[in-house]
């Protein structure tokens, strides 16, 4: 199996007309991890989606190896469905087994909730159904943007624990966040050293 890779060359990105990012470089191997830091509307969610190949790089290249997936504010979720099915749909998709997809249920702690609707989960475990979508997705890199909002300390502790097993079994992970997350990250970007000067419209 090809080991994962995730390689940034003095990306830049541009966003509505205006450079929000210059410059932002990021080698990581298998197992390895790193931190997008920086306030809302720097620019994080945008290169995410330049890593995840849903946004142009304005300048500079990705290189990718190994499968993606991502988890942003979007539910991506059919709210009429049961969360099991709901999910299982992805999973279908990803090509993972029934087994993937329970364990992933299991670690986010859903599995009591499986038949419930999706739209009768309450903020947190529906933030928790997004993220077990990423680990069944079988992806070996994780792109996480602010994977912490909406989590009580408890399912804080739930992402902490999935998180370093995506690692010890050769993932990558790149998150982003506003507030402090229980991850073990081996480099952290602050985004606003790259933040490009405002241009006028």
């Amino acid at each position: 199996m090809t080991q994962a890779a995730l390689r940034l060359s003095d990306l830049a990105c541009l966003r509505g007309g205006r450079m929000l990012l210059r410059g932002v470089s990021l080698d990581l191997e298998a197992g390895g991890s790193a931190l997008l830091t920086g306030p809302n509307g720097i620019g994080k969610s945008s290169l995410l989606r330049i890593c995840a190949g849903l946004l142009p790089a304005f300048s500079g290249t990705v290189e990718r190896r190994g499968g993606v997936t991502l988890t942003d504010e979007r539910l991506a979720l059919d709210i009429e469905q049961p969360l099991r099915k709901a999910l299982g749909f992805w999973a279908r998709l990803d090509g993972v087994d029934d087994g993937t997809l329970e364990r992933a249920l299991e670690a986010m702690a859903l599995l009591p909730l499986g038949d419930l609707p999706v739209r009768m989960l309450s903020t947190g475990q529906r933030k928790r159904a997004m993220l077990a979508r990423v680990i069944a997705s079988g992806a070996a890199i994780w792109l996480l943007d602010e994977p912490g909002n909406g989590l009580d300390d408890a399912s804080l502790g739930l992402l902490g624990a999935a998180v370093s097993r995506h690692l010890e079994t050769g993932g990558i992970v790149l998150a982003a966040s506003h507030q402090p997350l229980p991850l073990a990250d081996d480099v952290r970007i602050d985004l606003r050293a790259h933040a490009a000067e405002a241009e006028s419209a």
